[in-house]
């Protein structure tokens, strides 16, 4: 069972950001992926499992994509060249156009492993 989010433009990584943030603290995972204290991993809740992945390296990673074409909004992320510049014509017709397959790709690839979806969070 999962949940997968999706956050676009600079309102939606922003608030996904602050959303995150709070996901983690209630769960106890730190920054870096691990859990803040080892005694929470061994009296084994999986209830965090439903929004984060765990990598091969132990790690949890939100099950989250964060777009926007303004590149210093998510840097760590899918960014684009050049911002749409509040034009909504040129971020749907022409830069939006060319970053879809690339956000479409993300979204596969958080869905394909989850035997369950809940649920899709758009922000």
């Amino acid at each position: 069972m999962s949940c997968i989010s999706i956050h676009v433009g600079q309102a939606g990584v922003q608030i996904g950001n602050a959303c995150w943030e709070l996901f983690c603290l209630e769960h106890g995972i730190q920054p870096d992926g691990t859990f803040r204290d080892q005694n929470s991993q061994l009296n084994y809740d999986d209830s965090f499992t439903t929004f984060f992945n765990e990598t091969v390296t132990g790690k949890h990673v939100p099950r989250a994509v964060m777009v926007d074409l303004e590149p210093t909004v998510v840097e760590q992320l899918i960014t684009g060249k050049e911002d749409a510049a509040n034009n909504y014509a040129r971020g749907h017709y022409t830069i939006g156009k060319e970053s879809i397959d690339v956000v479409l790709d993300r979204v596969r690839k958080l869905v394909s492993p989850s035997s369950f979806v809940v649920a899709v969070w758009f922000c």
